[in-house]
């Protein structure tokens, strides 16, 4: 076993287009320097646009003590689901945000912290939609149609989730903008340009993967300078700003490669692990 010798005591990093390949696999890299991390000390933090549910059978197979926060920081969960933290949007906001954006209700869905059957609700599922169809069929347990959308609001959700074309999307966010809503809530987004695809996830104020991440890392008593965020995402802007050591994958969104931070591999060629391996092992 090597000793590590930086500083570095809490590793924060996504799931999609960091930790995992493109087949949806942690490379064998990435996977021996978690555990090498772990064994030596290192706290490691699942930081995901994910939901519990949806990220939890991705790393299964990482015999690690693991922290997820998920839904950009919505939820937070030991590895045996023990909630530690929940950041519930207000019904009232939820319900709001689905007036204001009613002529993209096809594109929504409300995220609820729920087991199994009604975690996420749509108005209507289109199973032969070409953009979400495969999300569809691995996450059918968990979903369900209410209609109209806002009777879905029994409770308090985790967010409302927008799934669309990224100029859909951007009228969203500008819908929610105009409207003052931002001050209600926090927008977290997500975009793949080559699929022409982008994710507005809709949640409490201050429920970003930055924020809920520092006061993580605070209850832990790390400092910042000892954390090492990795991203590839305009939702993994706020937290690699917060890491001492903020890094970017070299598959990452262009506009978080213009950001000025060190650029590691890509999520193909195990770019977790090379980060690992320079900033906390220094090789």
């Amino acid at each position: 076993m090597r000793v590590a010798i930086v500083a570095i005591r809490l590793i924060a990093l996504d799931i999609d287009g960091t930790l995992i390949d493109n087949k949806q696999q942690i490379p064998k890299a990435n996977r021996r320097a978690l555990v090498e991390a772990s064994e030596n000390g290192v706290e490691i933090v699942l930081v995901t646009g994910r939901r519990h549910d949806f990220a939890r059978p991705v790393v299964k197979t990482l015999e690690i003590p693991l922290t997820f926060i998920t839904s950009n920081g919505a939820l937070v969960k030991n590895q045996k689901g023990v909630v530690i933290r929940r950041n519930l949007l207000a019904r009232r906001t939820a319900r709001r945000v689905l007036e204001l954006t009613s002529r993209f209700r096809s594109t929504a869905a409300v995220v609820f912290d729920r087991p199994d059957r009604g975690q996420v609700i749509y108005e209507c599922i289109d199973w032969n939609d070409q953009l979400r169809h495969l999300f569809f069929e691995r996450q059918r347990q968990f979903l369900d149609e209410i209609s109209p959308l806002e009777n879905s609001l029994t409770e308090d959700p985790l967010q409302v989730m927008f799934t669309g074309k990224l100029n859909q999307m951007k009228e969203v966010i500008l819908i929610l903008q105009r409207s003052m809503m931002v001050s209600e809530c926090s927008l977290n987004v997500t975009e793949y340009e080559a699929r022409d695809f982008s994710i507005v996830d809709v949640g409490a104020p201050g429920c970003t993967k930055g924020m809920v991440l520092a006061d993580f890392v605070k209850d832990l008593g790390i400092s910042r300078e000892e954390v090492l965020a990795i991203g590839d995402n305009l939702n993994d802007k706020g937290m690699l700003e917060y890491a001492g050591v903020g890094v970017v994958m070299g598959n990452a969104a262009i506009e978080l490669r213009q950001l000025g931070y060190p650029i590691t591999l890509n999520n193909c060629e195990a770019g977790v692990a090379a980060a690992i391996d320079e900033y906390v092992f220094g090789r």
